[in-house]
């Protein structure tokens, strides 16, 4: 825009210059020569011959006024060409001056998202239109992180004291039916409520862990063995491995570090083996590997099962988001399992990709940063208790469960 106003410009410049040199200030009468006086008619031959000597001096100076305008247009429009080009330098230059202001605020509010909206641009310089468009922004990150946190407490505030009400009707329901003479009627009802109670019991801790995983990096951050949480939370499903005779194969590597919360992290991988035994079909198979480079490790989990589709994978990590009735039964889970797990990977600096099996089946990787293994635990975690209480998973899930 900047070279094409300044080529618009130069053109009609140029247009000017060319139509006022081309005005004749003076002109020469016809029949008048230099010293006559008008009227007078010379006498003899030597006033014809001035006569057309004055032409031809005139029509000399009209051919050399006519060369002049025409170097003179050359010049100017070799001058214009030249110029249009430095033109679009210089409209570049002023562009990118101008606009560095925006790029920066552009990057910076790239880099904030719902984990640090703590972050201001805080953007210096005179009060100009660049300086209110960044006051903007940083008054709407401001509204926008009191938001946020007024959720996540209230989150966090109704699961906690939802709890209190909870455990006084279980102890009521186990008074009840310590009585007695109690009715097998009230003892049946006392059992389906304590499941359900259960049930709210569990999504209102899910709701902890969940506000607890958004609330942002968390503090207790400590070297954590993958591979390790892998393999107890294997050992500790032994049982429902079993009765759904589900075949595992185990690939987990001892050595794959990380660094974060113990306890969010040993929740993340819990979720994500309960998420590949409850939602797999009987007498299915479940594949777990752990990778690790020089910067990443990564926990793999894939299952078996119908064909299912890509967009509603990717809405699995919204709360309550399932697929089909499958995941809408009383032995479902509450919804929030992998929403907690891609809460979880994004206060760690991580990465949470599911994908739809093109054979059936959902694979779900998680990429978490690497770390060093702590000089008091060593790499090589052979003789630790997981792997023994993995090798006993094998056994009880019988030959079509054992690690393949």
């Amino acid at each position: 825009m900047y070279a094409g106003g300044f080529l618009g410009s130069g053109i009609a410049l140029l247009a000017l210059m060319y139509l006022m040199s081309g005005i004749r200030v003076t002109a020469l009468a016809p029949g008048q020569g230099p010293g006559q006086i008008p009227g007078q008619v010379p006498s003899g031959g030597s006033g014809l011959a001035a006569e057309q000597r004055i032409q031809e001096l005139g029509r000399q100076l009209a051919e050399a006024h006519a060369q002049q305008n025409q170097r003179l247009l050359a010049g100017s429009l070799v001058a214009l060409a030249v110029m249009a080009g430095l033109s679009l330098l210089l409209g570049r230059l002023l562009a990118g001056r101008v606009l560095r202001p925006l790029r920066l605020i552009t990057a910076a509010t790239r880099r904030i998202s719902a984990e640090n909206l703590d972050q201001r641009l805080a953007v210096a310089g005179p009060v100009d239109e660049v300086k209110e468009l960044a006051d903007t922004v940083d008054g709407l990150l401001e509204r926008l992180e009191a938001s946020f946190v007024a959720q996540r407490r209230f989150v966090g505030n109704a699961s906690h004291e939802l709890r209190t009400p909870l455990a006084t009707m279980r102890a009521s329901l186990d008074v009840a039916v310590a009585k007695p003479g109690a009715a097998a009627q009230t003892v049946a009802l006392a059992d389906r409520l304590r499941t359900e109670l259960d049930r709210v019991d569990h999504l209102l801790d899910g709701f902890l862990v969940l506000a607890r995983a958004q609330h942002g990096a968390p503090a207790d951050r400590t070297p954590v063995s993958l591979g390790g949480l892998v393999r107890e939370a294997l050992a500790a499903r032994a049982a429902d491995v079993a009765a759904r005779a589900l075949g595992v194969e185990d690939e987990v590597r001892a050595d794959a570090w990380t660094a974060g919360s113990a306890a969010l992290l040993s929740r993340m991988v819990e979720n994500v083996v309960d998420n590949a035994i409850l939602h797999n079909e009987e007498g299915g198979w479940i594949r777990i590997r752990t990778e690790e480079t020089a910067a990443r490790v990564r926990l793999v989990v894939e299952t078996g099962g119908r064909v299912l589709d890509q967009e509603r994978v990717d809405r699995l990590t919204r709360p309550f988001e399932r697929l089909g009735a499958d995941r809408t039964g009383p032995e479902g889970s509450s919804g929030l399992g992998l929403s907690i797990v891609a809460a979880i990977v994004t206060a760690h600096g991580g990465r949470l990709a599911l994908l739809a099996r093109p054979a059936g089946g959902l694979r779900v990787a998680v990429t978490l940063p690497s770390v060093a293994p702590p000089p008091a635990m060593p790499s090589s975690m052979a003789k630790h208790p997981v792997a023994m209480a993995s090798a006993a998973l094998s056994s009880a899930a019988g030959p079509e469960g054992r690690s393949r």
